[in-house]
């Protein structure tokens, strides 16, 4: 495994970053959203469709959530190692494909950057 480097999100007007509530690092836009209507083991969560500075966790795990089991990789902060949500791998169920390949992000672990 190389050296990585972190990605620093511009701001443009009007739109937010989300970071890493232990060490700021850039997450993720707010125009990546694509749902706030998820709940997860800490609460409320957000789905989005990218993120940037997360190490995805190399084994995958079958996990029985209320829509389903779903497939999913658990994801971190890259600078901190923070476990900050999930990647989903493979969405079972009728009208859950949509989930696979976006990321579910804990909003309690989240900072509104400045």
């Amino acid at each position: 495994m190389g050296l990585k480097y972190r990605v620093y999100l511009q701001q443009e007007r009007g739109k937010k970053i989300y970071g890493c509530l232990n060490c700021q690092s850039h997450l993720a836009l707010d125009d990546m959203i694509v749902s706030k209507e998820f709940n997860g083991f800490g609460g409320p969560t957000y789905l989005f469709q990218k993120v940037v500075n997360i190490d995805e966790a190399c084994k995958q795990e079958e996990r029985i959530m209320t829509t389903g089991t779903h497939t999913i990789a658990t994801i971190s902060c890259t600078r901190c190692l923070t476990c900050l949500g999930w990647k989903y791998v493979k969405a079972n169920g009728i009208g859950q494909k949509h989930k696979e390949g976006k990321y579910i992000l804990e909003k309690t672990l989240l900072k509104i950057m400045q």
